[in-house]
């Protein structure tokens, strides 16, 4: 019954862009309260516009689902939305800021293992950018305000500079000067994860993006300054479909 699901979204997704033989990407989502789907469509139409064919994927319950999904992909976005289960890094919920979804946890860390099992090329946003950190073996700060307070700008929406790393991802499709991102979160990395590259920071130190050979990751949300106009962050998109591409 899942894979009939699959099988049908893809065959939407197909039908949604014109470019048929163009890489597919999986998108994961947020539930409502009734357990529907869903998820903003700035991200497909970011992934759309730069080439891909968008797939936007359901929550699963097996790793046997999340291999059978990532074995139909050829790449994986992984959104925004809820906190990642603190338990995951060793520690108990801090305070009531912290609001999870546990069906969603389950479904993301598996389809995030199973990507990254297959080394396909995978893209994290903001939840994203956390869960994969976590999942690679680091861990978070839960609540901002509470355990940064020093630090001005993070989250509501709110516009802040990042500096980027030498011979990063991000200084290689913008080049060397800071950028300028928004930020809609309340968390964000405390330890780097093993194997990882920290490309991307704050003025006060926050990390704002990573990556390793596979790995695209970035805390702020690049899809919503597409679609509110800045045409420049096509060009992460594009450059995340070209990886896609290039496997």
């Amino acid at each position: 019954m899942y894979m009939k699901r699959i099988l049908l979204l893809l065959t939407l997704a197909l039908a949604a862009c014109s470019q048929v033989k163009a890489p597919l990407v999986g998108i994961t989502c947020s539930r409502s309260s009734s357990g529907s789907t869903l998820l903003s469509s700035a991200y497909s139409e970011a992934i759309c516009k730069a080439g891909g064919v968008p797939l936007v994927i359901p929550t699963v319950q097996t790793r046997e689902e999340a291999d059978a999904v990532i074995s139909a992909l050829d790449g994986i976005v992984f959104s925004g939305g809820e906190d990642v289960n603190p338990g995951w890094y060793g520690e108990d919920i801090l305070n009531e800021t912290v609001y999870m979804d546990p069906v969603r946890n389950i479904s993301d860390s598996l389809l995030a293992m199973a990507a990254l099992d297959s080394g396909k090329p995978v893209l994290g946003i903001c939840r994203g950018e956390q869960l994969l950190n976590v999942i690679l073996g680091g861990s978070l700060y839960q609540d901002i305000p509470s355990q940064i307070p020093r630090t001005v700008g993070h989250g509501g929406g709110a516009m802040h500079k990042i500096g980027l790393a030498e011979g990063s991802a991000l200084e290689a499709i913008f080049g060397p000067d800071s950028l300028t991102v928004n930020s809609y979160h309340h968390q964000a990395v405390k330890d780097a994860a093993p194997g990882i590259s920290v490309t991307a920071r704050s003025a006060e130190g926050v990390i704002e993006a990573y990556e390793t050979t596979n790995v695209l990751a970035v805390q702020f949300h690049p899809e919503k300054l597409l679609q509110q106009g800045d045409e420049k962050w096509l060009a992460l998109f594009e450059y995340y479909v070209q990886m896609v591409a290039n496997r």
